[in-house]
């Protein structure tokens, strides 16, 4: 790896307390930017030759390859944030993306499923009798009864489910290291004591294996590897194809806010820093109320 993105991203993981994934994200497109750049030869690994052309080349080839909006915002962030570095740093004199603006991206509605959708997912691993779909149940029933990022949800341990206390609880810890600890409802506190105390042995190969959801290898389950679970189940239920590990937090957002839970509580159990972040979900349930006003009102 070229040694200015090495010490970039080092300086999102010591100084920025950036997320793994954030960071893989940065690399990625890091290389591909420099990857562009490098097809001069004489270019090659020197950002101090970089110019504002290049960058500009470089996002009117992703928009020829058809990159979505929010994705090409994503990678000129990226190169935004690098160049700003290397300035800052003393090892460019100039940023060749002080004058680059991101493009706008209209700020999209997350997709939530209705009730009756939820209970058709969650159904789908229950007509299965085996150990990995016991497992694909208590994890289900879990994300819809908290909200968790999917990486909070792999990264959970098994000491994580106080299933002693009074309401058994979830500790996490998401975006920042801030941990939370979430009560549980009955219905994922009887499917994780199945799967923990009947399921999970039969799957772990290794006692010392701490993680609490594991593949048919016994390891931690990867965030792949349960988005392909999900889509799985999600085609057996003949959902939409666009659903995403990240649709069940939508919907656990949006369906507390109709029942009645405050914003601020629903902030702090999705474990939003800002709560600008969680209003997103009453502009969504503003939206399902007007359609419900549409069909059911005789003058809409």
């Amino acid at each position: 790896m070229d040694d200015c993105i090495a010490q970039f991203l080092n300086f999102l993981a010591v100084e920025k307390n950036a997320s793994n994934n954030t960071i893989a994200a940065y690399r990625n497109d890091l290389a591909q930017f420099e990857k562009f750049v490098g097809k001069d030869p004489g270019r090659k690994n020197r950002w101090q030759v970089v110019e504002g052309e290049d960058v500009v080349a470089f996002v009117e080839d992703l928009r020829a390859r058809d990159y979505k909006d929010a994705t090409v915002a994503r990678k000129i962030a990226a190169v935004k944030s690098f160049f700003g570095f290397l300035a800052a740093e003393g090892l460019v004199n100039q940023d060749p993306t002080e004058q680059l603006k991101s493009p706008s991206v209209g700020k999209q509605l997350p997709r939530a499923l209705t009730p009756r959708e939820v209970d058709e997912l969650l159904e789908q691993p229950a007509r299965k009798n085996t150990p990995e779909a016991r497992r694909d149940k208590a994890m289900l029933e879990l994300l819809y009864a908290t909200g968790l990022r999917v990486t909070e949800l792999v990264s959970l341990d098994v000491s994580d489910i106080s299933l002693e206390s009074d309401p058994v609880t979830v500790r996490c810890v998401g975006k920042g290291e801030r941990e939370r600890v979430l009560p549980l409802p009955q219905r994922p506190v009887d499917e994780l004591r199945q799967y923990i105390f009947h399921v999970r042995p039969r799957l772990v190969r290794n006692r010392r294996e701490t993680a609490l959801f594991v593949n048919r290898r016994g390891e931690r389950l990867t965030r792949q590897g349960f988005w392909l679970i999900l889509k799985n189940y999600a085609k057996d239920a003949k959902l939409d194809k666009a659903i995403t590990p990240h649709t069940l937090r939508h919907t656990y957002a949006t369906h507390m806010l109709s029942g009645g839970m405050s914003l601020r509580h629903v902030q702090d159990a999705l474990g939003h820093a800002s709560i600008s972040t969680t209003q997103i979900y009453t502009q969504l349930t503003d939206a399902q109320k007007r359609d419900q006003y549409d069909r059911a009102h005789p003058r809409a």
